[in-house]
């Protein structure tokens, strides 16, 4: 396993992490299974792992204080995420940070992830939904402050919405954020515009979430694709952007090097940008761990596969569907 800076925090943190959320409430997930991958993880050297309460009602938060204990000899990191007050996500142009978060829902809601977690001290706690509209109000500012200043949480970090990542720019140069989680993929490259750049000159983290585009980029959907009944999947890929999907994984088949898979390529790609800090593929099973964190070898991409895929790139923007 590589490591890489994580922002301006001096943490050294596996460049492959680990996210949750499948393991909060997905159909098909099984604790027995997902602590057996998580542990697992940890002896293959991930130490960053990427949750929220959001995830099963504190539920994959539970799980995750479950592993943090069972290595009270590793340095592993916790990241979980406040769920904005309405609870809707994605946060819309209307909403006022009375309507997500207000300073006593940060507070509470810092306190159940502390008492899911069981540990006395979270180091990154995420907004889970962001407008840059908030970035001035002293209030939030001050809450974080307040919280740090407790021993509460040791960094900030913001969750941006579903291809925004304009959403946040403000925010991070009031200097009261750490890190930035952001979608990046091989089609979703537009943080390399803005987003990265002021990162670097911030010295912000970058957790990078959704490397294979919610499955896209693993090469296994088709337009026929379907999930059980009440798996977030299915309000995801209508038909609309399941078809659209499909058809860009099915362009991109030719230009991947022989002996190597889509997922293998998707990752590779963002390991490429120096920017990332961590990338947080979803991993319920063992051999997602493995596929995962063998990637972690310091191999690169040539410049040539790298300008094909960066002709890949598909800007998109919000819809009803994509939440």
């Amino acid at each position: 396993m590589q490591y890489r800076k994580f922002g301006r925090t001096g943490w050294q943190v596996s460049e492959i992490g680990y996210g949750m959320w499948g393991m909060g409430g997905w159909t098909g997930s099984d604790d027995a299974e997902s602590l057996q991958s998580l542990n697992h993880a940890v002896e293959l050297g991930c130490n960053f792992f990427d949750t929220a309460w959001g995830y099963g009602k504190g539920h994959s938060e539970r799980l995750l204080g479950r592993l943090v204990r069972s290595h009270p000899d590793k340095r592993l990191y916790t990241a979980t995420k406040i769920p904005p007050k309405n609870l809707v996500w994605p946060s819309q142009r209307s909403f006022l940070l009375d309507d997500c978060f207000p300073p006593d829902h940060i507070k509470a809601y810092t306190e159940k992830s502390l008492t899911n977690l069981g540990v006395e001290s979270i180091d990154l706690i995420q907004f889970h939904v962001w407008e840059d509209s908030w970035a001035q109000d002293e209030r939030w500012q001050r809450t974080m402050a307040d919280l740090k200043g407790q021993g509460m949480i040791k960094a900030v970090g913001i969750s941006v919405n579903r291809w925004e990542p304009w959403n946040v720019l403000k925010t991070l140069r009031t200097g009261m954020v750490n890190s930035v989680q952001v979608i990046y993929n091989i089609f979703d490259q537009s943080p390399e515009d803005e987003l990265f750049p002021l990162c670097n000159e911030l010295s912000i983290g970058v957790l990078a979430r959704v490397p294979f585009d919610e499955g896209t980029l693993t090469g296994t959907l088709t337009k026929s694709s379907k999930w059980p009944e009440g798996d977030w999947r299915n309000s995801y890929f209508v038909p609309e952007n399941l078809n659209a999907c499909v058809a860009r994984a099915e362009a991109l088949r030719p230009v991947i090097p022989k002996g190597m898979s889509m997922a293998e390529l998707a990752l590779r790609f963002i390991l490429m940008n120096d920017t990332i800090s961590t990338i947080i593929p979803g991993m319920r099973k063992l051999r997602h761990v493995d596929s995962n964190t063998s990637v972690s070898d310091g191999k690169r991409l040539s410049p040539e596969l790298m300008a094909e895929l960066h002709r890949h790139r598909w800007d998109r923007t919000p819809t009803e569907w994509s939440q």
